[in-house]
């Protein structure tokens, strides 16, 4: 039977265990059986006649039994003792003998004659296992064993071995005292447990196949060279409406970053990975939409900023300026110590650190669990919250001891009082301001700093050097559109048109123009002007250095000193500058942390033209009209190309320059009569002078 059994197995047709079976294999192992809900009638008649059996021998052999020894039995040729109380542990528990009994539960269980009879019958049921099935009935124990057990079957196996023969040593899986319920307790945490194994087991193998397949996905990918698809498929006519409708719904930030950044990466790499038949200027085109959507800028301002960079560097641009940069203090040498201020500011619980190894006095504040405007320190005069690119245009121009600088657009006073540390409250310092509410806020740090060698005045600044001249030094931070500062004020983003950009470099040429007038060239120590812009547009920065180069051929660009920045454009989109350009110094906040920013500093050589030199002396409103006329009549144009121009690489060709035209002399007009209106004089007296002027100026032009 049992070789049947196991043939049957063998070739894959297992025979289902009836309850005998089954009830035997948890015997085999140790394991707790529950008694059978019915018996085989001819199992009861064979139980039947054994107790009867039983009962008659206890009764002929009770008087002999009772003080004599425990009685041996015979169990297959092993000899087995017969259970007593003082079979113990030490500890109270019944010692095992050699085999794990099941004991049955019933009403009668105090009754100790049944219990004995009832362990002997146990006993000989197992001796029934060692006969002809003990292979058969191992087998299918190994067979059910990661059923019963999970995946810990020879582990558990071990433990039941040690149980049979590991003598005083034993360990059990299940104590004699547990009952029925514990047992399957234990038995279903176990079964739960090997289970819950397999699946652990079935996860990773899983995992580690699904990491194989994406990197060879990855890999694969990284060969043939994915395209993007970045742009949309043409619209037809018929579509115009649902574009329509699609421009005033919200945009999905999600999706539009997803393609930004997929559209650098094509612009990256557009020969590999641009859709045949689309040309660059498309994938520019629908980049700057993007950005304008996803940052909020105009599509003109966009387009500016956007054509500075490299794709991958314009947009890490327009990211900087969506975070604030570093809260900067700068130390007021005239009161202090940068470690006594840092110091001082720690204990009161600001977390800071110097700014960098380029300035000696910036210190970056991190924390603060006070006010950093309303500190003892602050009030003191000890500190003044200041930009640190606002410190290069000062660390440029380097004023010394005893000088005479001028800084012509002062307001609210931190280039001011820096140069007045610098200077150490000696010399003089012209602090100008065309702005005279921006001027009580300028006078107000000078006095809390204490800079005692400064004096505030209230100027247009394009009339200098006619109030005062011949300075050794001037610092000129001229007004711009603030594109280097968008972090700051964020309406730039929308409110700078075209216009803005043609008005501001104009202005600009004309501050520039003065503040080279009012340097005296015969300076021992100086004779220099520095020129910053909080602006990153060309229009402000380079094309203003390049048109004042042209104007006083007296100056020349030289070394800034600052030990760090981008050198400035040589050319750019097609037009060419000067090559000394390379040493202004361009920042930008996605490089340095710092906001962007322009610095160029130029030395002067010789006297001013007597053009300029009987500008500045032509009193009042004749002043300001030669400085007008020499800006727009005078059609001589900025050098672009250094070819052929000797080795100052300057001409007298500029298209970008002049500002002669119809439209640009009917705003100049306007503003000049607005200019005199303010002073209090008549437009209309000076008509005459003013049309003599321009008959004058058209007659030279012609």
């Amino acid at each position: 039977m049992g070789a049947g059994r196991r043939m049957k197995r063998k070739q894959g047709a297992p025979e289902p265990l009836s309850e005998q079976h089954f009830a035997r294999l948890k015997r085999k192992a140790g394991l707790p059986v529950d008694p059978p809900l019915t018996e085989a009638p001819e199992k009861k008649r064979r139980r039947t006649a054994k107790k009867e059996q039983r009962s008659t021998g206890k009764a002929n052999g009770a008087a002999s039994n009772k003080n004599s020894a425990p009685t041996k039995k015979m169990n297959g040729g092993k000899p087995v003792l017969k259970k007593t109380t003082q079979d113990a542990k030490p500890n109270g528990r019944p010692r095992s003998n050699g085999r794990p009994t099941a004991r049955k539960a019933s009403e009668d269980d105090d009754d100790d004659d049944e219990v004995a009879s009832e362990d002997e019958e146990s006993i000989e049921g197992l001796s029934d296992l060692d006969g002809e099935d003990e292979d058969e009935d191992e087998e299918a124990v190994e067979a059910l064993g990661d059923d019963f057990l999970g995946s810990d079957s020879d582990s558990d196996s071990d433990v039941v071995d040690s149980d049979v023969e590991g003598g005083d040593e034993r360990r059990h899986i299940f104590s004699e005292d547990e009952d029925e319920s514990d047992a399957e307790e234990k038995l279903t945490a176990a079964n739960i447990e090997g289970l819950s194994r397999k699946l652990d087991r079935q996860l990773a193998e899983q995992a580690a196949a699904s990491a194989a397949e994406l990197a060879e996905s990855a890999m694969q990918t990284n060969i043939d060279g994915d395209k993007p698809r970045v742009l949309g498929e043409d619209d037809d006519e018929d579509d115009g409406l649902s574009a329509k409708t699609n421009a005033l719904l919200a945009p999905d930030l999600q999706l539009l970053r997803t393609r930004i950044t997929d559209n650098i990466r094509v612009l990256d790499d557009f020969a590999k990975l641009a859709e045949e038949g689309r040309s660059r200027s498309e994938y520019t085109s629908q980049l700057i939409k993007d950005i304008c959507a996803y940052y909020g800028y105009s599509e003109y301002l966009a387009e500016k900023l956007y054509n500075l960079f490299t794709p991958r560097e314009a947009f890490a641009f327009f990211e900087a300026n969506e975070s604030a940069r570093p809260v900067v203090i700068r130390t007021n040498t005239l009161r202090t110590h940068r470690r006594d201020l840092a110091q001082a500011l720690i204990n009161r619980g600001v977390t800071l650190e110097p700014v960098g190894k380029w300035s000696k006095v910036g210190l970056q504040v991190f924390e603060s669990s006070v006010p950093l405007g309303a500190t003892p320190e602050y009030l003191a005069g000890h500190y003044i919250l200041q930009a640190a690119s606002s410190f290069l245009p000062c660390m440029a121009l380097d004023p010394q001891e005893k000088e005479r600088v001028l800084d012509m657009a002062a307001a609210p006073g931190g280039k001011t009082t820096y140069m007045a540390a610098m200077m150490r409250n000696t010399g003089v310092i012209m602090a100008n301001d065309a702005n005279k509410a921006r001027a009580k806020g300028l006078i107000g740090n000078i006095h809390r700093l204490g800079a005692r060698n400064v004096i505030v005045c209230n100027y247009d600044a394009r009339l200098f050097p006619k109030p005062m001249g011949g300075f050794d030094r001037v610092l000129l931070d001229a007004p711009c559109s603030g594109t280097g500062v968008i972090a700051k004020d964020a309406s730039v983003k929308t409110n700078k048109t075209e216009m803005d950009f043609m008005q501001l470099p104009h202005v600009q040429k004309q501050l520039l123009l003065a503040a080279i007038d009012s340097v005296n060239h015969a300076s021992k120590t100086g004779g220099y002007v520095v020129y910053s812009t909080c602006s990153v547009t060309v229009e402000e920065n380079e094309r203003v250095v390049q048109y004042a180069l042209a104007k006083r051929p007296n100056v020349k660009l030289v070394d800034t000193g600052l030990t760090f920045g981008k050198e400035g454009f040589t050319s750019y989109m097609g037009a060419k500058f000067d090559a000394s350009m390379r040493l202004t110094r361009r920042y930008y906040p996605h490089t340095y942390n710092v906001d962007g920013f322009y610095v160029a500093k130029f030395k002067k050589v010789a006297a001013s033209p007597s053009s300029s030199r009987s500008s500045a002396a032509t009193a009042g409103n004749g002043a300001h009209n030669t400085m007008e006329e020499e800006l727009v009549v005078d059609k001589t144009p900025i050098p672009l190309d250094n070819d052929d121009k000797g080795s100052s690489g300057r001409g007298n060709g500029d298209e970008f320059g002049g500002w002669n035209d119809d439209e640009d002399r009917e705003y100049i007009e306007k503003g000049r009569r607005n200019a005199m209106r303010k002073r209090g004089l008549d437009p209309r007296s000076s008509s005459s002078s003013g049309g003599g002027a321009s008959a004058k100026a058209k007659r030279a032009t012609e």
